[in-house]
């Protein structure tokens, strides 16, 4: 008799041992056909030019946050709103259960609202696009040579 961790080391390895046994039978199937047009990379549908080392915008990451902010929110709505809604809960204790919801979310909803309202005054959803600051580097070599460099590996 297996013990209830047993179980779940079984099935734990039950569920390994098919994901390696449908990956070994899709490489078996599938066809190898490599050429240049499917190793290259893929960028949204446009063939990607120059460096890809560059610098995002730190405002992808302050909107990409916001979002997660009201994303979470309304993670911690919907049970609310599902507790909210059982008409029966709130007979039973008299509308004070109804009451309380409506006001623990309220705060919730204005709190929240408080931060994406500082976020905006202090204007970090504004999308405005940076100044290159092109360096500049004190180099005996002349720039013509740095240029036909450039223009080598950007064919």
């Amino acid at each position: 008799m297996l013990s209830d961790f047993g179980v779940l080391l079984l099935f734990i390895v039950g569920a390994f041992a098919f994901i390696a046994i449908v990956l070994f039978i899709a490489r078996l199937l599938r066809p190898n056909k490599p050429n240049v047009e499917k190793n290259s990379t893929y960028e949204s549908g446009e063939e990607p030019v120059g460096n890809a080392n560059i610098q995002f915008n730190i405002r992808f990451y302050v909107v990409a946050l916001v979002f997660v902010l009201f994303d979470v929110e309304l993670v911690f709505l919907f049970p609310w709103a599902t507790v909210f809604g059982q008409e029966q809960l709130i007979k039973e204790t008299g509308g004070l259960w109804g009451w309380f919801a409506l006001g623990e979310v309220t705060l919730f909803v204005i709190i929240l609202s408080l931060g994406l309202a500082y976020v905006w005054v202090k204007g970090y959803l504004d999308w405005v696009k940076p100044q290159p600051k092109v360096p500049t580097v004190e180099t005996k070599v002349p720039a013509e040579l740095y240029r036909k460099v450039n223009e080598k590996y950007q064919r």
